[in-house]
């Protein structure tokens, strides 16, 4: 179990933080998504800065389990409305953000169980 949970909460990281670092360093691809979700792009950098607050948050839970619970549970309704905006607008492209969301609902399971809800 806990080798699980460190590989599903590194993954986590890993994924969270290369999307954060996208968006921050202004990007073309995050912008093009906001300009067709109808998001204004001076929402893009605090978009990346919450994927940062979860990647921060995922890899501090090894030392402060519940940070990890809340930064697994925020990512989790972050990608939940990601894939909502996208639905919104007529897109179908949501295999990214189900693999994210995917990725989020298993460190939060699998923080929970293996340290308990907080």
């Amino acid at each position: 179990m806990f080798v699980a949970y460190v590989t599903v909460i590194v993954l986590g990281a890993v994924f969270n933080g290369a999307a954060a670092v996208t968006y921050l360093i202004g990007h073309e691809y995050p912008k093009s998504q906001a300009d067709m979700k109808g998001i204004p792009r001076k929402f893009v950098p605090v978009l990346g800065t919450l994927l940062a607050a979860g990647t921060v948050g995922l890899l501090a839970g090894f030392a402060v389990p519940v940070l990890g619970t809340l930064a697994a549970a925020g990512l989790v309704l972050y990608f939940i409305g990601a894939i909502i905006a996208h639905l919104r607008v007529g897109s179908r492209d949501i295999v990214g953000g189900i693999v994210f969301l995917a990725t989020a609902v298993a460190a939060l399971t699998l923080g929970v169980l293996h340290h308990g809800l907080w």
